[in-house]
């Protein structure tokens, strides 16, 4: 098995213990975003800003990986309060994927790192 690590300088910085994308064959691995800007804050305006912010940060990283959203195959969806945060992220996500969204996964979780309400990961294929 060969793996090529991606790295987008525009995308945010990853933590030195995770690549932003790993590569192997034509399937492309997204580590999780979160809701975070540049300096690993988050941002402001609730999951709706968050979902937005880590949406823009994953499409970076596929766009270094040399693809864009159409190429995802499927996401997994992390929310720190599903009941109350499901409707709102799902119309910021819509945006995203207006035309044969990817298969999907939605899952509540306790706690998300940064106090993230969303965190988001994909995998997709190179063409």
């Amino acid at each position: 098995m060969t793996k090529q690590v991606v790295f987008s300088e525009e995308a945010n910085p990853p933590l030195p213990i995770y690549s932003q994308a790993i590569i192997s064959g034509k399937t492309i691995y997204v580590s999780g975003s979160i809701g975070i800007d540049r300096e690993f804050k988050l941002v402001p305006g609730g999951v709706q800003a968050q979902t937005r912010a880590a949406l823009d940060n994953m499409t970076k990283i596929l766009k270094g990986a040399g693809v864009d959203r159409s190429a995802v195959l499927k996401c997994n969806v992390f929310l720190t309060n599903l009941k109350q945060d499901f409707a709102p992220m799902n119309e910021v996500y819509q945006e995203y994927f207006p035309k044969d969204p990817p298969a999907r996964t939605c899952i509540g979780v306790a706690a998300l790192p940064l106090g993230a309400d969303i965190e988001i990961e994909c995998i997709a294929e190179l063409p």
